[in-house]
């Protein structure tokens, strides 16, 4: 009987540690998805701004993580509008994005929320660089 409650509690204690796996694995899985999201994003707007680079190039997309998002009817405006509206939508509450472009050369930053992974941060940031 001694034997029983042993081998029981040896194989509950293993049951808890793989749920405690189980666990963390979840949300890192959930991290991985919005940095893929945050990705997909970024290149989004670079296929925006490569349609009309003179705009690009003039500062027409440039916007700050700050700053609310542009009213008008302009390509650009209604680009980033929508673009920090799908960020928000698929990163959640607080998630932003930013384009600032000098020149030939702009960098493109989308930030949210990561505190639920292992390893991640109340503002992760994704940023890539684009020559026009």
């Amino acid at each position: 009987m001694i034997e029983v409650l042993v081998a029981v509690v040896i194989l509950s204690i293993g049951l808890l540690g793989i749920s405690g796996l189980q666990i963390r694995a979840l949300k890192n899985n959930q991290s991985a998805l919005h940095r893929n999201a945050a990705i997909i994003h970024a290149y989004s707007i670079t296929e925006a701004m490569r349609a009309v680079p003179k705009r690009a190039k003039a500062g027409d997309f440039d916007i700050t993580l700050s700053q609310d998002s542009p009213t008008g009817s302009s390509f650009p405006a209604v680009a980033l509008a929508k673009w920090r509206e799908r960020i928000d939508k698929s990163l959640g509450d607080g998630a932003t994005g930013s384009v600032s472009c000098t020149g030939n050369s702009c960098t493109i930053i989308v930030q949210w929320d990561d505190s639920r992974g292992t390893s991640g941060s109340d503002q992760q940031q994704f940023t890539i660089e684009l020559l026009l």
